[in-house]
């Protein structure tokens, strides 16, 4: 790739401000040619009246959108793709992706409160489908994650999914997360 090409990815994805020598090093480029083409891009972008700025600020440069497009981005901010997903969204969007496939029933019990409303958010979104019915009484719908969901995780297939065991607590923490509750004071005791 070349740095050009480079320098656009980096500066697209980065969070905060990124200092021109950080730029030098991560493209192993001399810093008068980043500079350079720091300073040229920002005015082509200028000139071509794009969406996007580049600008120097708190010993960086980063990518923003132009003040004009405010409007835009207001509106785009209140559409189903552009507002982030709840907590609890999150949560069945991690049962359905380990647990598929999977029903709503299924769902709500794994995490103990109705899970309705954020499949249904999920479902909108396009990121989890209806993918049959069980033959059992009722019929439940089965759940299961669209290429979608793959596409917005960057992942290939659902076998680039983390392990859940690397998120498991230890067997001693999990059992102590199991017994109940006991109230200050209190002796604890221990079944053997």
């Amino acid at each position: 790739m070349n740095p050009t090409a480079a320098l656009e990815a980096i500066l697209f994805v980065a969070e905060h401000p990124v200092p021109e020598s950080e730029l030098a090093q991560v493209l192993e480029t001399p810093l008068t040619t980043v500079r350079h083409r720091l300073a040229e891009w920002e005015r082509e972008l200028e000139a071509d009246d794009r969406g996007i700025v580049l600008r120097h600020v708190a010993g960086g440069w980063r990518l923003y959108t132009k003040r004009e497009a405010l409007p835009y981005l207001e509106r785009f901010a209140t559409t189903d793709d552009g507002t982030r997903l709840s907590p609890a969204a999150l949560e069945v969007l991690a049962v359905v992706a380990y647990r598929q496939p999977v029903t709503r029933g299924q769902i709500s019990e794994l995490r103990g409160v109705d899970s309705a409303s954020a499949l249904r958010t999920l479902v909108r979104r396009g990121l989890v489908s209806e993918e049959g019915r069980l033959p059992t009484p009722g019929h439940p719908a089965v759940y299961g994650t669209t290429g979608r969901f793959l596409e917005a995780l960057g992942m290939a297939s659902l076998a680039d999914l983390p392990p859940l065991t690397d998120h498991m607590p230890a067997p001693e923490m999990a059992e102590a997360l199991d017994r109940p509750p006991t109230r200050s004071g209190e002796p604890q005791t221990t079944e053997g």
